[in-house]
Formats: structure tokens, sequence, C-alpha cells
């Protein structure tokens, strides 16, 4: 327990320096406190308990590409975006088969995905005029991180699983969701400040959540 405080307190205080650094722009600095920062979600689902261990080895693989994207979107290189979204597309796989590895699908696996293919389809009419050549890789990206949201669905509508766990992960996965919206819009519609100040804490919001769920599901 005094371990997850610690880790918690420490991402308070490096979240509000990376944002001070990413919303000036300081190239500079931000690889070292984004890692630092990445680096913590992973640490956390190690420092949980196994509840699940096949659940825990996917999730910690995820969460590990996740900080593999987060290193290259700080990286200045115009190639970099590219491959942290593949890096991102990885980790989405790992938490989908984590979540359909914990519960079988059920009528809440379908009536959320229904929820999210029209919410998918909106942002895809709204992003795809601004693609240009990404526009094969960002799609591919929505149906993944689709499918990972239907997984978390799954486990939220599993009884079996204990509450808590069920919440952890399906929240996790939303803030995901959400926060990859501010990184769209940031990166094809509007550079802007408010992005990243939105999608940042949904983002660490969700891959903490995740994160702890390692600890809450069995």
């Amino acid at each position: 327990m005094s371990i997850n405080i610690g880790i918690i307190v420490l991402a308070a205080l490096l979240l509000p320096i990376l944002l001070f650094v990413e919303t000036r722009e300081k190239r500079k600095g931000l690889v070292p406190v984004k890692t630092s920062l990445s680096l913590l979600f992973v640490l956390t689902a190690v420092g949980q308990p196994h509840a699940d261990p096949a659940y825990y080895a996917l999730l910690l693989l995820g969460l590990i590409f996740c900080l593999g994207g987060d290193v290259c979107l700080a990286l200045p290189q115009p190639s970099m975006f590219l491959m942290g979204l593949i890096s991102f597309f990885i980790g989405h796989i790992f938490y989908a088969v984590g979540f359909f590895h914990l519960s079988s699908v059920s009528v809440w696996t379908l009536a959320i995905t229904i929820c999210f293919l029209f919410i998918g389809a909106g942002i895809t009419i709204w992003l795809v005029p601004h693609l240009g050549p990404m526009k094969g890789p960002v799609l591919a990206y929505m149906g993944v991180i689709t499918l990972m949201v239907s997984g978390a669905a799954t486990v939220l509508g599993d009884s079996a699983l204990p509450l808590r766990g069920r919440i952890f992960v399906f929240l996790g996965a939303l803030c995901f969701y959400g926060s990859d919206v501010f990184v769209a819009r940031d990166r094809f519609i509007k550079k802007q400040a408010l992005n990243r100040l939105l999608g940042l804490p949904l983002y660490y919001t969700g891959q903490f959540l995740l994160a702890f769920s390692v600890g809450f599901v069995g």
C-alpha cells in the first residue's frame, strides 16, 4: 500500500511538470519527464498482487508498449509519430486479449461495442479529411482501440469478477479512448495547448487505472 501511495504522489508531482513542458513545447525536457511518468504505470502493475497471472502478463506487455509509444511521441522526428502509433496499436492488442481472457462475450460487449462503432464513425467523419497519408494507420488504430473498449465492456459485464476491478478496467479504457481523441485533434485538426491539458490527465488516469486493475480482477 505504501508503494502505491508513493507512486501516486510521484505521478501527481510529475504530471503538472509534463503539462508545463508540453504546453510550452519545451522539447529538451519532454523525453525524460514523460518517460519517467510513463514508467510509473509500468511499475504500478508490477507492484500489484497478480490476481490472474495471465492477465498480469498481458497488461504488463500492453503497458510497456504504451511506454514505448510515449517515448516515440516525445521525440521531435516526424517519423516517430507513426512509430508511436504502432507501439500503442500493439499495446491495445495486449489489452484487448487480456480483457477477453478474463471474460466471455456478453450483451454488455455487444451493446457498448455498437455505441462505440457509432462514436468511431463520427470521429472518422471528422478526421478523414485531415489525415492525408496517415489515413490507413489512423483508421487501423481506431479499429483496435474500439476492440480494446469492447474487451473492457466484456469485463464490466462479468458479475463473477470483483466490482472494483471491473470498474478500473472499463474507466481506464474510456479514459484512454478519450485521451486519443485529443491527440488526434492536436495532430490533425488544431494544435492547441488545451488538447494536452485535457488529454494527458485522461491518458495517465486511464493507464494507472488499468495498471491497478491487475490487483483487483481475481
